[in-house]
């Protein structure tokens, strides 16, 4: 009885929480700060993660959709720490490493970072242009283009808030998306349930696996997260308001992980339905919307190189505004697309990510030295921002508790393993 006194009491309490003198409904305000973790999903549901989720339910059936449950857990662990050295601080990563550690290592780190967000960039322009090869025939040269031309348009041409709400209107989208194709094939959810919680490796599965466990933290959306978690900050000045934005950000990154893990899923799903269960093997997107047609509709076909579509604009567009934060943080600037430095690194994101896939001019090649270069920057990133998370100089009694240290290090040393594992599987196999 007492316990639910005291859930009624809290209950209460936030239903009559008082902002600037007025009452607030905490059910209501909570779709305010509802965005910023939408904008790191689309790093989770970017064109490689499409093509490991379909090689996954191609081959292995339902049997790896545990690789969803794992990796989305590391996720929330490594983002919500990201966001949280944001609010605390009012500082992006960048920011924090320049201004509280040595220039020199710190400059040097934010380099690699900026060289992984291009890397980024790269595999995102390029599933933006696979899928326009799917709709119209474009060849990959001028699909590059057209995603480079509306991503800077996107980013250079609109507010924050503009942009937040484009993305979290394509992510709703390529939710919808999945929910039709999964409508149109039949679902063994028994099996589906077994395999989010059973951990099991088939035969000739560990480079799946590493490419989907190993590629789900990526470093620019750490960067990412920690600088757009703040345009939800008005009055840092009150401790009230900072303990109201760390509780309201750890709601929405459990929502938007949760979007990210159930578009994820579904891509398993579909490919575990409609491949696997006919014994059709896929290695590449445009032969799985190809394979999609003929057993599903020409709809079937369409909604997926669409889908596929907004998922490679849509990290397009974020990739850059890790960019660009980085690259100001290097100034000691918040990003902001009218200063100069913001300016910068966003160009040179995005030109630097489609100028590496028209030189490389092998895609497959472009995507694979992409993630060696992820995979290498990872560790420092990671490292880097459990550092500054762990320090009273940085956080103040925000600080990470000693088992929030031992759980991150946990989490971060899987995580980089897994990426160190895939580069080796990358160069030696």
């Amino acid at each position: 009885m007492e316990a639910f006194r005291r859930l009624a009491t809290a209950v209460w309490d936030m239903a009559r929480f008082r902002d600037h003198g007025r009452p607030r409904l905490a059910a209501l305000e909570i779709f305010k700060y509802i965005g910023p973790g939408l904008l790191v999903t689309v790093g989770f549901i970017d064109p490689g993660n499409w093509a490991s989720n379909v090689a996954a339910g191609a081959d292995y059936g339902y049997s790896l959709l545990w690789m969803v449950t794992l990796s989305t857990i590391m996720l929330i662990v490594l983002q919500h720490n990201a966001a949280h050295l944001g609010i605390a601080t009012g500082l992006c990563l960048s920011e924090a490493a320049m201004r509280h550690l040595p220039r020199g290592v710190a400059a040097t780190a934010l380099s690699t970072a900026v060289l992984a967000s291009i890397s980024t960039a790269l595999a995102e322009l390029l599933g933006a242009a696979i899928a326009l090869r799917m709709l119209f025939g474009l060849p990959l040269w001028l699909g590059t283009l057209a995603a480079l031309v509306v991503a800077l348009w996107m980013l250079f041409g609109k507010s924050y808030r503009r942009i937040e709400r484009l993305i979290i209107g394509g992510v709703s989208l390529i939710g919808l998306a999945f929910l039709f194709e999964l409508s149109l094939v039949h679902i063994d959810w028994g099996a589906a349930a077994l395999g989010w919680v059973r951990p099991s490796l088939p035969d000739g599965a560990l480079p799946v696996v590493m490419s989907v466990l190993g590629a789900v933290v990526m470093p620019h959306n750490l960067f990412l997260h920690s600088e757009v978690i703040q345009s939800r900050q008005w009055n840092l000045d009150e401790p009230e308001m900072i303990e109201r934005q760390l509780k309201y950000e750890y709601l929405d990154t459990l929502f938007s992980m949760g979007v990210g893990f159930c578009i994820n899923s579904a891509m398993i799903l579909l490919a575990a339905a409609a491949f696997f269960g006919r014994g059709l093997e896929v290695t590449e997107l445009e032969q799985a919307q190809s394979l999609l047609t003929p057993l599903l509709g020409p709809a079937a076909g369409v909604v997926f190189a669409v889908s596929l579509l907004l998922a490679g604009l849509a990290s397009s567009v974020t990739a850059g505004m890790a960019g660009g934060s980085i690259f100001a943080g290097i100034f000691g600037e918040p990003y902001d697309i009218r200063d100069s430095h913001s300016r910068v690194g966003v160009a040179v994101t995005l030109i630097g990510g489609a100028a590496a896939i028209l030189l490389v001019g092998d895609p497959l090649k472009g995507l694979i030295w992409s993630q060696i270069a992820l995979s290498m920057q990872l560790p420092v990133t990671i490292i880097l921002q459990i550092s500054l998370t762990s320090r009273r100089t940085v956080m103040g009694h925000y600080a990470n508790r000693p088992s929030t240290t031992v759980l991150l290090a946990v989490t971060a040393l899987v995580v980089i393993g897994l990426n160190l594992m895939l580069l080796v599987e990358t160069f030696f196999s």
